[in-house]
C-alpha cells in the first residue's frame, strides 16, 4: 500500500511540474515595419539590412546609415556620398538578414549579381507606395498619421495606385536570406 501511494504522489508531483513547463513555451517574432524608410521595399515584417546590387552598397535599418566601401574600409554614414548619385526610391534593395553582411561582400555580390543593372530599376514595390494598411505606421508614408490603425480598409481615400506585389520579393533570389 505505501508503494502505491508513493507511486501516485510521484505521478501527482510530475505532472505538477509537467504543467507549469508547457506554459513557458514562447513566440519569439521580430517586426519592424515602421522602423523601415519609407523607400523600403514591400513585403516584409522584418528587415535588418538593405543590400543595393547596382552600387555595392548596404543600409542598416535599425541605425539608419548606409553602409559603404571607401578605400578597404566600409564607412557608415545617415546619407550617401554625393559620388553615388543613387535613387534610393527606385534603385533594386535586397533584403537581408544576416548580421554584418558587408564582411562577407563577394557573397552578396555573386547572390545578387542579376538585380544589378537598369533593368531592375523602378521595378519594386516600395512602402511609400503601398496601400497596405499595416504600413501606415512607417513615418513619411502619405497616410502616416491619418490610416485607421491598421484596421481595414481605408475608404479609398487613396491617392496612389496600387500596383500589386508583381512576385518581385517573394521569393527565391529577392531578399529571402534563409
Amino acid at each position: 500500500m505505501k508503494r502505491l501511494s508513493f507511486l501516485a504522489l510521484l505521478i501527482i508531483s510530475a505532472l505538477a511540474f509537467v504543467k507549469p513547463l508547457q506554459a513557458q513555451v514562447r513566440l519569439n517574432v521580430n517586426v519592424n515595419i515602421g522602423n523601415q524608410p519609407v523607400w523600403g521595399p514591400v513585403g516584409y515584417d522584418y528587415a535588418q539590412y538593405y543590400y543595393f546590387p547596382d552600387i555595392d552598397v548596404y543600409y542598416d535599418i535599425p541605425r539608419r546609415q548606409y553602409v559603404y566601401l571607401n578605400g578597404n574600409s566600409w564607412l557608415f554614414g545617415p546619407t550617401l556620398p554625393a559620388r553615388y548619385h543613387f535613387d534610393v526610391y527606385r534603385g533594386y534593395k535586397v533584403v537581408v538578414n544576416e548580421p554584418k553582411p558587408w564582411l562577407h561582400p563577394d557573397v552578396y555580390r555573386g547572390r545578387y549579381a542579376r538585380y544589378k543593372g537598369p533593368g531592375w530599376y523602378g521595378k519594386q514595390d516600395i512602402i511609400r507606395d503601398s496601400r497596405d494598411s499595416r504600413y501606415y505606421v512607417v513615418k513619411g508614408h502619405p497616410m502616416y498619421g491619418k490610416g485607421n490603425n491598421g484596421k481595414g480598409n481605408d475608404k479609398g481615400k487613396y491617392k496612389y495606385k496600387d500596383k500589386g506585389n508583381k512576385g518581385h520579393g517573394k521569393g527565391h533570389g529577392h531578399g529571402h536570406d534563409k
